[in-house]
């Protein structure tokens, strides 16, 4: 996968990963010349970060702060560094609407780096407030989930929520980097200038998928490079 990338979030620790898991990593994207991102998370390892928690200002805060030390410490032992801010999951959900766990988020981010780069959600919590403190922040789109028409994403618990027909996910990818935009699911087009297209690593045949997507962007004569 890191051969197909232009940028990598790396889980650091408390959602899914672990010093040796981040050490092969940051080791791959530094050799492959692949951008690392924090992918933070709550501390959910037995839920895959996949659980909403209700956590404190301070709680959060901690948390960010932590998992940014963590995958930094281990980036910066290979040569490499972590260039943006991603989060997962139920978090990155959250971030969407919540204004006070945002906060907490791009607070932390802010007290580690005040110019580390952030990658969320269009119109989310999170970029806006992370904007506001003089973040550069990034959109992305989601070349394998499916959308609702008000542009949110279908939620993984309902069924079709992951898009698993690559030659459906290549088409969305070309169509989100040249046309920039995506149809929902009751064929509403929605209107997307994504920095950065989001292929999910764990998804059954996530390789074979991130392949054909490349192939597809080149032969659409999009340029590759990441974003951060």
């Amino acid at each position: 996968m890191f051969q197909l990338a232009t940028s990598a979030n790396v889980a650091c620790g408390l959602h899914a990963g672990d010093p040796i898991t981040m050490l092969d990593s940051c080791r791959a994207a530094y050799e492959l010349d692949v951008t690392v991102g924090a992918h933070i998370g709550y501390r959910d390892l037995a839920g895959y970060g996949r659980r909403s928690l209700d956590m404190s200002f301070d709680e959060l805060f901690g948390d960010v702060l932590y998992q940014l030390g963590a995958l930094d410490g281990v980036a910066h032992a290979v040569g490499a560094s972590v260039d943006y801010v991603k989060p997962h999951g139920a978090l990155y959900d959250t971030l969407i609407h919540d204004a006070e766990q945002a906060s907490a988020v791009v607070a932390a981010v802010n007290a580690y780096d005040p110019g580390l780069p952030i990658l969320g959600f269009p119109g989310s919590q999170l970029l806006t407030q992370a904007k506001e403190a003089g973040h550069p922040v990034f959109t992305e789109a989601f070349a394998d989930r499916a959308y609702l028409a008000d542009g949110s994403l279908v939620p993984l618990s309902e069924e079709d929520a992951v898009l698993r027909e690559v030659d459906v996910v290549v088409e969305r990818a070309v169509r989100l980097a040249t046309q920039g935009e995506v149809v929902a699911i009751d064929g509403t087009v929605l209107a997307l200038r994504p920095d950065s297209l989001c292929i999910h690593g764990g998804t059954p045949g996530a390789v074979e998928t991130a392949a054909r997507i490349r192939t597809g962007l080149e032969a659409a004569g999009v340029e590759l490079a990441p974003f951060a």
